[in-house]
């Protein structure tokens, strides 16, 4: 949650996370018209984009060098891509293909999975856990679990009745948390053996599409948008040794008396009673937008990010003791038109220097002869062009080699 990847119509921007009230551009292409997917290995000069022009080739570019570093085509429409430090993962509707990233080398094909129109899957970010989540039935929430590393399947997890609409894993990946088409329960499961750990319930008045499912990276907050006006932030904490402690108030008593009930109610009843809350909300201004958030820590404070499909981020204060009402603290504009007059506010601060994208832009048509090329986390600013070999379990990588990546033989 340290930088930002959109795609326009005109190709795809990087945005660094680092300031509340600066949106630091760190690069813009225009190479490639309709992207709409771009993914970004952390915060290094590594990106890979799929566009509507050529919907199953998916470009391997090195953005700080302006260089492509390999392309691959698909059987059909590419409708998702997942990447950590180890594996990059293709999803298209009923398959799944598992590169290594070290050389983009093909190593499985996972054939005839459950349609899966919207591409949903999770990677986990930790390569040394690269679980894989992806659904297992198109008409019930059963997950698959893969494990990317042996390359073999891990289980299965009976989550929801309902299909799925949203994964995604904590940063360790010993947790996963899934959301089913109603949107209306959201649970954690352990990793890899699937034992439920929480349950949420965001709501039960309306059904609501869950389109961005995240964890802090402390794993202590799970954060879900939908396509209502209303963000939830929960606490993954149990509550039940904190309940003896409570001052007897009314909603104390009435909260035991619902305690003492459900031992007479059926299970999937009292099951709903015990659920947790949200801990924390975010009313947003505007309703039936796709939306992505985020949990972070930007200058050292917790932060709730959300954008919007409209091409906004906004930026909100997270509590993490009291949780509550979350205050919105700015709004940026994504697409260039109101970037100025979204920081007329920040005219009085001395002027930054030029971005890095633009400093490097000059220097990288005569690469370094002394290191190997790679690419390096932060774009290359601090550690030159070389990959420490602690980033990757087998050491750095050579890009400049074409033969690294023949084409694949679908």
């Amino acid at each position: 949650c340290s930088s930002l990847a959109i795609g326009t119509t005109t190709g795809y921007r990087l945005f660094s996370l680092s300031s509340v009230e600066q949106l630091d551009q760190v690069h813009e292409s225009n190479e490639i018209p309709d992207v709409y997917i771009v993914e970004r290995l952390f915060s290094s000069s590594l990106v890979v984009v799929v566009s509507h022009a050529k919907p199953q080739q998916m470009n391997v570019y090195h953005f700080k060098k302006g260089t492509e570093i390999c392309n691959y085509s698909y059987s059909s429409n590419i409708l998702s891509i997942r990447l950590n430090r180890q594996r990059l993962v293709v999803c298209l509707e009923e398959s799944i293909y598992i590169h290594n990233i070290k050389d983009m080398k093909l190593l499985k094909t996972i054939l005839d999975t459950p349609p899966n129109t919207t591409g949903l899957c999770a990677l986990s970010i930790n390569h040394a856990n690269s679980y894989l989540a992806y659904p297992g039935s198109a008409s019930s929430g059963e997950i698959s679990l893969y494990d990317g590393n042996t390359l073999k399947t891990a289980c299965t997890i009976p989550a929801h009745d309902g299909p799925l609409a949203a994964l995604t894993f904590n940063s360790t990946g010993s947790k996963l948390a899934s959301a089913s088409e109603k949107g209306t329960v959201i649970r954690v499961f352990s990793i890899p053996g699937g034992q439920k750990l929480y349950e949420f319930r965001r709501g039960m008045k309306r059904y609501v599409n869950i389109s961005s499912l995240v964890f802090s990276m402390d794993s202590q907050f799970l954060c879900a948008s939908s396509n209502t006006e209303t963000v939830h932030v929960f606490k993954l904490e149990h509550l039940t040794d904190s309940r003896p402690e409570e001052p007897p108030t009314w909603s104390g008593y009435m909260g035991k008396m619902f305690q003492a009930a459900t031992n007479y109610l059926p299970a999937q009843v009292s099951g709903m009673m015990n659920q947790d809350r949200a801990f924390a909300t975010v009313r947003l201004n505007i309703s039936g937008q796709r939306n992505i958030c985020a949990l972070s820590t930007i200058q050292k404070l917790p932060r709730l990010l959300v954008t919007t499909s409209d091409g906004h981020l906004y930026i909100y204060n997270l509590d993490p003791q009291d949780g509550g009402e979350c205050v919105l603290i700015k709004k940026h504009s994504l697409l260039g038109s109101g970037k100025m007059e979204e920081n007329k506010e920040n005219n009085l601060q001395p002027p930054l220097p030029q971005s890095y994208a633009a400093t490097v832009a000059r220097q990288s048509t005569v690469p370094s002869a002394s290191t190997m090329p790679g690419y390096s986390e932060d774009g290359g600013a601090l550690r030159g062009e070389v990959i420490p070999e602690h980033e990757f379990a087998t050491g750095p990588v050579c890009l400049d080699d074409e033969n690294e990546f023949p084409p694949v033989s679908i």
